[in-house]
């Protein structure tokens, strides 16, 4: 017991080193918004991946669908349209789970797959989806009535597609929804550097003061409803480890992956050099622990043991990094409540997958630093404070907030 809450402190404080970088001065984000190169632009930056049991978002949902949100394109202006790129794939792997308590093996058992064709005079986009399942590829480009699968223009109803793949029917939106994660960035930098004695030491802005840096911001949003039973594929796995990832055309035939994404707030705070960062997010979770990957994981234990965060301590064990953070994936017991801190296993990781709602930064700082923690800032927002507060969420599928 007391191995298993030592790797649970582990695991959620490298997922808080995972935000900052530890050179003074340079400021990024998250994983969230790992900036852009001349290969990757936003259209093809990952942001946040959920994934939940529908009935623990929606008590009225059938029962044994799960939903699958990939978010990208970052810091998406109000008011504009915002398309999906026409020459990339977007991807969620999925891996059938027979112990909860094992490692991820980073195997893919099961791809869905989006590639979008240009947006005709409406703004809408045709999606052409592709299942790779029991060694099987097929691709569909129309829905149960016939029609063309296709994205959600601005300021129009939404699109639901009904698309029949392998004997059942996967729910698929697209289209431009309001960004639903939310964090006083700005702050944690400066508390962050009062940590590290880089800077006055200072706390968390109270609520009324504190600012949600993703308000009025929207993001591109593709949101899957898969039954389990699809996922499941005849082998009666009740867990699933997920993973995406967003891969280009690479000029002789082929796709290379630019970017992946799995658990909040990734890869850019413990790796520091952009080319080891590049390298993380071209490679499978199956290679996170390889030969191959000992330059990143080297950085990144670096990164780790110059750390003291908030209580002055060092409650990171570096060595714990490869039992408790990689492969990078995001599991999910669908036995459990769905929530990012609602399940553990043996091992402390956590396997309740993410709900849109869930306080991650909260949820990662208060295990590390064995308190109650709080930047101050909520989905909902302060009264009274206009810096932050989202939009309501849709009652209904895909839920996330119309966009700004």
């Amino acid at each position: 017991m007391k191995l298993t809450k030592k790797i649970r402190r582990t695991i959620l404080a490298i997922e808080v080193a995972l935000i900052v970088v530890l050179t003074p001065g340079i400021i990024a984000a998250s994983d969230h918004d790992d900036g852009e190169v001349d290969i990757k632009g936003r259209t093809v930056n990952l942001t946040d991946l959920y994934v939940y049991r529908e009935k623990d978002q929606n008590s009225s949902a059938a029962d044994g669908d799960l939903v699958l949100t990939m978010n990208s394109n970052p810091r998406s202006l109000a008011r504009y349209q915002y398309y999906f790129s026409t020459t990339a794939l977007y991807q969620f792997h999925i891996t059938q789970v027979g112990d909860v308590n094992s490692t991820p093996t980073g195997r893919a058992d099961i791809i869905l797959r989006f590639a979008f064709s240009p947006p005709n005079n409406q703004g809408m986009q045709a999606v052409a989806i592709t299942v790779v399942r029991g060694g099987s590829e097929t691709t569909t480009k129309t829905t149960v009535n016939g029609g063309l699968i296709a994205t959600t223009p601005l300021n129009s109803n939404s699109v639901l597609n009904t698309v029949p793949v392998g004997g059942s029917n996967l729910t698929v939106f697209a289209g431009l929804r309001e960004d639903p994660f939310f964090f006083d960035v700005e702050q944690f930098f400066r508390v962050r550097a009062g940590a590290l004695g880089t800077g006055p030491k200072v706390g968390f802005r109270d609520p009324s003061k504190a600012i949600d840096f993703t308000k009025g911001y929207n993001v591109n949003t593709i949101a899957v409803r898969v039954p389990k039973a699809f996922l499941q594929a005849g082998t009666g796995a009740n867990t699933f480890d997920v993973w995406t990832t967003t891969s280009v055309r690479d000029g002789v035939g082929g796709f290379k992956q630019l970017d992946r994404l799995a658990r909040p707030a990734i890869n850019e705070g413990l790796v520091i050099t952009p080319s080891l960062m590049e390298a993380f997010n071209s490679i499978s979770p199956k290679l996170d622990l390889s030969a191959a990957a000992a330059p990143v994981r080297q950085e990144a234990v670096a990164t780790l043991k110059a750390l003291d965060l908030l209580d002055g301590k060092q409650n990171v064990d570096p060595n714990a990094i490869a039992q408790a953070f990689l492969p990078d994936v995001m599991r999910i017991d669908t036995t459990k409540t769905s929530g990012y801190a609602s399940a553990t296993n043996a091992q402390g990781s956590l396997i309740g997958g993410r709900l849109l709602l869930d306080n991650v930064i909260d949820i990662t700082l208060g295990a590390l630093v064995g308190s109650p923690v709080t930047e101050n800032v909520s989905y909902n927002g302060t009264p009274g404070n206009p810096a932050q507060g989202h939009k309501p969420l849709e009652p209904n599928f895909p839920y996330l907030a119309l966009p700004n």
